[in-house]
């Protein structure tokens, strides 16, 4: 019989922020509607968002994670779906669409702050998030959350050796933390295979390049309905 894990060690809860303490993928959402509606006029609608998701994973190697490679990546989708055609108006209405993101406030998700809050009183709590360093330092500043954190990590990637890096600067075994987020792929797989704890808390709009398959044999491996259920389960755990 498979054991579930125990926690005797656990002392640093480890949260991810897009997604996961506040909205992200729904204006990245709204922006792909917004580049078909530009685009409406000069290429097809057929194989359009697939272009686009295909130029942003492609382009992952060269911007990074976040909203500058995302626009970047619009205004590649439409010089080549266009050959090169596509009016100026349009890539000026695509940069406009990025800048808009940037500037978009951020919205919290459902018991994010409480639940830090909470965490903060019996754990030590790190951010650990990927993306541009700018709008990741503004989003934090925006969202009120950042004096909950013990540490912050703003990351290019979120990969098995960028977590042994961190754990290991910081003078952690990894098995003393666990990671909580949104995405399977890099928030608790990569976590997982460095000896953490990995929480799943599942968000509807979740990018589909972070989808995984869920590592359900694995001991310290959870998955929760959303932030509120976190204090429940680390009394379980204590408990065992």
């Amino acid at each position: 019989m498979q054991t579930r894990g125990k926690a005797d060690n656990l002392s640093i809860i480890a949260f991810d922020a897009d997604d996961t303490l506040w909205q992200n993928e729904q204006f990245y959402r709204l922006t792909h509607d917004r580049f078909a509606e530009l685009m409406a006029d000069h290429a097809p609608a057929e194989g359009l968002t697939q272009r686009l998701l295909d130029a942003e994973v492609r382009n992952l190697g060269r911007y990074g994670f976040g909203i500058k490679g995302f626009t970047l990546s619009m205004i590649e989708t439409a010089i080549e779906v266009t050959e090169g055609r596509v009016p100026a108006s349009v890539i000026s209405g695509l940069i406009a669409a990025g800048q808009d993101m940037l500037a978009h406030p951020i919205h919290l998700l459902p018991y994010a702050g409480e639940i830090l809050e909470q965490v903060a009183r019996d754990y030590t709590v790190l951010l650990i998030t990927k993306g541009d360093l700018l709008d990741q330092e503004r989003k934090l500043a925006q969202s009120g959350l950042g004096y909950h954190f013990d540490g912050i990590e703003i990351v290019s990637d979120k990969t098995e050796a960028v977590y042994r890096e961190i754990f290991a600067r910081r003078r952690i075994p990894p098995e003393r933390v666990m990671m909580v987020g949104n995405s399977l792929r890099s928030d608790v797989l990569p976590v997982l295979d460095a000896g953490g704890w990995g929480v799943h808390v599942p968000h509807a709009l979740t990018w589909t390049y972070e989808a995984a398959d869920p590592p359900v044999d694995a001991a310290r491996f959870r998955e929760l309905p959303d932030l509120g259920a976190l204090p429940g389960l680390l009394d379980d755990l204590r408990a065992q």
